[in-house]
């Protein structure tokens, strides 16, 4: 099975210079662990994720420095770059194990350097259970 069959197409994004409370809005909003941060072309820059920003939150002095976090720093401040990729014509299988091996939850699908999908490890889980794998 390939990688295309199984992704979500309907990725939401955000911009490097969007702010972390706008990130965190749009993870709590869409009930997912983290996002692509994308540039005007769709190119995936990087990812920022939940534990991220809980990091970022953490290593706040005190209060007023946590909500200058929120207000202040920008998707590309907490990104991790280099986000893991995959095209969508790999296979499934290939796929579980670049997250494994690299230790991410998921892999965002481009074709001629554009994101055009996501899959994640309950992507695969669902289709094993499901018969579809």
């Amino acid at each position: 099975m390939r990688v295309a069959e199984l992704m979500q197409t309907d990725v939401r994004t955000v911009a490097p210079d969007a702010p972390v409370i706008e990130v965190v809005q749009a993870m709590a909003d869409l009930h997912v662990s983290g996002l692509p941060v994308v540039d005007p072309t769709g190119r995936v820059l990087g990812v920022v994720t939940a534990t991220d920003v809980l990091q970022a939150t953490a290593e706040g002095s005190d209060t007023k420095a946590r909500s200058q976090l929120f207000e202040h720093t920008t998707a590309r401040d907490l990104m991790t770059p280099n986000a893991h990729t995959i095209e969508p014509d790999a296979d499934v299988r290939q796929a579980a194990q670049r997250m494994l091996y690299g230790e991410v939850r998921r892999l965002f699908v481009e074709e001629k350097g554009r994101l055009v999908g996501v899959i994640s490890q309950t992507d695969i889980a669902h289709a094993m259970g499901t018969g579809k794998l």
